[in-house]
């Protein structure tokens, strides 16, 4: 078939194109699902707290991860800085994934203990109390707002869901954690809940 019959005729270009792009696709993707290192969690990673659940949808509600990306990318540069570069398995978890080159604060990937609680609280409530050249926003509302826990239990059930579609060994939430979801979080503030999430972040690969 020469170039000129398919530069003519445009809906047979559109076909040829969608064809290309879907065996492309289908070779990129596919031999992925094969690969435990994307389908199994890392050494040390294990499912979310209710707690921390809350914790990581707040990060998302707050548009965190605009400016903090949670993936070290394997350069020398970035693994003396913040640690064993990301791998897959750490995000069998997350949906969605936090993963991300885009840095206008620095990368969360391996940020759990590196501070204390009370940095956390005090970060999130003025940020240059802590960073004096810090130019990222208050957000002094999470420690005044309470969680319910109303929603905690169907949050746990969707994971469920998603991660046991993707990840076969992956553990997920009992029906009695899913029950008792809500009682942990009630009374707990947002700020708790983020400091909780962001205190875990990176702990599992500690041990590589």
């Amino acid at each position: 078939m020469s170039h000129e019959v398919v530069e003519k005729n445009i809906g047979l270009m559109v076909v040829l194109i969608l064809l290309v792009v879907s065996i492309g696709g289908l070779v990129e993707i596919v031999p992925l699902f094969a690969l435990t290192e994307t389908t199994e969690p890392a050494p040390g990673v294990v499912k979310y707290t209710p707690l921390r659940l809350e914790g990581r949808d707040i990060y998302v509600r707050e548009g965190c991860y605009n400016c903090h990306s949670q993936m070290v990318r394997p350069f020398r540069a970035e693994t003396e800085r913040y640690g064993h570069y990301s791998v897959a398995g750490e995000s069998v978890y997350d949906h969605p994934f936090q993963w991300g080159s885009k840095r206008t604060g620095p990368d969360l990937a391996r940020v759990g203990g590196r501070y204390s609680d009370d940095w956390h609280y005090a970060h999130l409530n003025n940020p240059r109390d802590v960073v004096p050249e810090s130019n990222m926003p208050s957000y002094s509302w999470l420690a005044k707002n309470e969680l319910d826990g109303a929603d905690t239990a169907a949050k746990m059930a969707a994971l469920n869901v998603v991660v046991g579609a993707t990840c076969p060994k992956c553990e997920l939430y009992s029906d009695d954690e899913m029950a008792n979801a809500a009682a942990e979080v009630k009374g707990k503030t947002e700020a708790d809940a983020v400091v909780a999430y962001l205190q875990g972040l990176g702990l599992a690969s500690k041990s590589w």
